[in-house]
């Protein structure tokens, strides 16, 4: 065989082996794992959503567990971004880099059936302490009241129990009614709420959409109620670095809080405010 043709053999060889690596070491992907807040976690998946479209290279997963789980994966680093839904207390923060990325409402909800629309905060409490037991006590039907809560961890609970509910003396947070149903995400509080006309619960604004959101002091839950602070039931949604963020999670908490990023947080009926926190 001819000394040329065998050379131009091995240089075609060549071409192709080294175009496959170049190839597989450019198909590599980046990854995030994002990890907390049922709350959070439709708006975090929508954002993970639209930013691979724009970043092929990177790979963004988002899971649930509750905010708690959220402070706990971010901080043992089984987490490359925890979410809360809830203000992070000192012993919870130390060592985090906390990014606001918008703000929600805390919506009290019935059944679309139920002929209230609106209570009083003082109202609310007596309901979910289990001091207000029948409707007709709040202008409804003749009817028990059937109150939905979250589970323990979850930041939307702590949330509404501390803004709600209050603290007594001894500085304590009040308890909720303990018969209360408890459920395990955002979505369950609503589908129960939604199968019963009895039923009452609480939600993040930003997730309404077949129960019906009351009215509290008069103040719908909306975009301006809740910037303005008039709707008093309110909340950070929090993504979580430990430590200083870098690479590829700090790039996309850097879009998230840009012009693009918020903009899609405002689609999903937060108010945006992307800023670092702390």
């Amino acid at each position: 065989m001819d000394t040329k043709y065998i050379i131009g053999i091995i240089v075609v060889l060549l071409v192709i082996v080294g175009a496959y690596f170049v190839l597989a070491g450019g198909s590599s992907q980046e990854s995030i794992n994002i990890v907390g807040s049922t709350s959070v976690q439709p708006v975090a998946e929508k954002l993970a959503t639209e930013y691979m479209k724009k970043n092929p290279d990177v790979k963004i997963t988002v899971q649930g567990g509750g905010s708690s789980v959220g402070i706990k994966s971010v901080q043992d680093g089984t987490a490359d971004i925890g979410t809360s839904s809830k203000e992070l207390k000192d012993n919870e923060s130390a060592g985090l880099t906390q990014y606001e990325i918008g703000k929600d409402g805390i919506a009290v909800v019935v059944n679309s059936q139920n002929s209230v629309s609106g209570l009083t905060l003082e109202q609310v409490k007596g309901i979910f302490t289990g001091n207000i037991t029948n409707w007709k006590e709040v202008g409804g039907a003749d009817a028990q009241i059937n109150v939905v809560v979250r589970e323990d961890g979850s930041g939307t609970r702590d949330a509404f129990q501390e803004i709600v509910l209050g603290k007594l003396d001894n500085g304590t947070k009040v308890s909720f009614k303990k018969d209360a149903i408890v459920q395990s995400s955002t979505e369950a509080v609503q589908q129960t709420v939604v199968q019963d006309p009895n039923a009452i619960g609480f939600i993040s604004f930003a997730a309404v959409k077949d129960a019906k959101a009351l009215q509290i002091d008069n103040v719908a839950p909306s975009e301006s109620t809740i910037l303005d602070g008039t709707y008093k039931i309110q909340r950070p949604f929090l993504f979580l670095v430990k430590g200083d963020a870098s690479g590829a999670v700090k790039a996309f908490i850097d879009w998230v809080n840009g012009a693009e990023g918020q903009a899609i947080i405002k689609s999903e009926k937060l108010v945006p405010t992307g800023k670092q926190v702390s």
